[in-house]
C-alpha cells in the first residue's frame, strides 16, 4: 500500500495548469514567454522537472532559483538527464549552463571545477564555458596554453559530448588567439574530427581548419 502511494505523483494545480500549455508543438520561445510570466519559482520548477519530460524540464530550468543550485542538486539534475536520449540530455545541460550556471559566481565556480568531473555532462560544461568566454568577447582567463595541451592529449579518448565541446573551445581559441591559430588548425587536421560533417546552409562546420578560417574571415570582413 505504501509502495503504491509512493509511486503516485501529486502535482499542484499550478503545475497541472502549466503542463496543459506544453505540447509537441511548443517552441522554445513559447517556453520563455511562460517563464517570463512565472518569473522565479523553484518549487514549481521541481514539480515540472519531476515529469521526466524534455519540454517541461526546459521550462523548469528557466524558473529555477540559481541560489539553490548546490553541487549536490546539480549532480541530481545531471543524473536525471541521463534518462534522456543523447541530444536531449546535451541540450538540457547546455540550457542549464546558459540560463542558470553562468548567472552567479558560485555556479561559475562549479563549472570551472568540472574539468575532471566523473560526469561527462559536467566535463562538457567545463569546456563549453571556456569556449563561451572567448566567443562572447570576454577577456579569457590566462589558461589557454593549459587548455590546448589538455585538448591535444585527451580529445580523441573523450566521450562524444565532451569531445565536441573541447573541439569547440579549440575552435574559438584559434579564431581569437592568432599566435595559437596554426596550432588549433593542426589539431583538427591531426584528429580529423568532424571532417566529413554535413552542416546546414549558413552553419559553420566543426572541422577546425574550416571553422577557424570561416569565423576569422567573418570578423575581417
Amino acid at each position: 500500500m505504501n509502495e503504491n502511494k509512493g509511486t503516485e505523483i501529486k502535482r499542484s494545480s499550478k503545475a497541472e495548469h502549466i503542463l496543459t500549455q506544453i505540447n509537441s508543438k511548443t517552441k522554445l520561445g513559447d517556453l520563455r514567454k511562460i517563464a517570463k510570466d512565472i518569473k522565479k519559482d523553484h518549487e514549481l520548477a521541481m514539480e515540472l522537472w519531476s515529469t521526466e519530460e524534455f519540454l517541461p524540464r526546459l521550462l523548469a530550468i528557466l524558473i529555477m532559483d540559481k541560489k539553490l543550485l548546490s553541487q549536490e542538486v546539480l549532480n541530481k539534475l545531471d543524473e536525471d538527464m541521463q534518462t534522456h536520449i543523447f541530444d536531449e540530455r546535451n541540450y538540457l545541460m547546455d540550457w542549464l549552463m546558459a540560463n542558470q550556471l553562468t548567472k552567479d559566481k558560485k555556479t561559475i565556480a562549479f563549472m570551472e571545477s568540472w574539468g575532471n568531473s566523473p560526469s561527462a555532462l559536467q566535463r562538457r560544461v567545463f569546456w563549453y564555458y571556456q569556449a563561451r568566454l572567448r566567443w562572447t568577447g570576454q577577456t579569457p582567463p590566462n589558461n589557454t596554453e593549459d587548455l590546448l595541451s589538455t585538448i591535444e592529449a585527451t580529445i580523441t579518448q573523450e566521450e562524444p559530448e565532451v569531445q565536441w565541446a573541447m573541439n569547440f573551445t579549440a575552435g574559438w581559441i584559434g579564431v581569437y588567439d592568432e599566435k595559437n591559430r596554426a596550432r588549433c588548425m593542426k589539431l583538427g587536421e591531426k584528429t580529423g574530427l568532424y571532417k566529413d560533417e554535413m552542416v546546414a546552409k549558413g552553419c559553420t562546420p566543426s572541422y577546425l581548419p574550416e571553422f577557424i578560417t570561416i569565423e576569422v574571415n567573418k570578423r575581417q570582413n
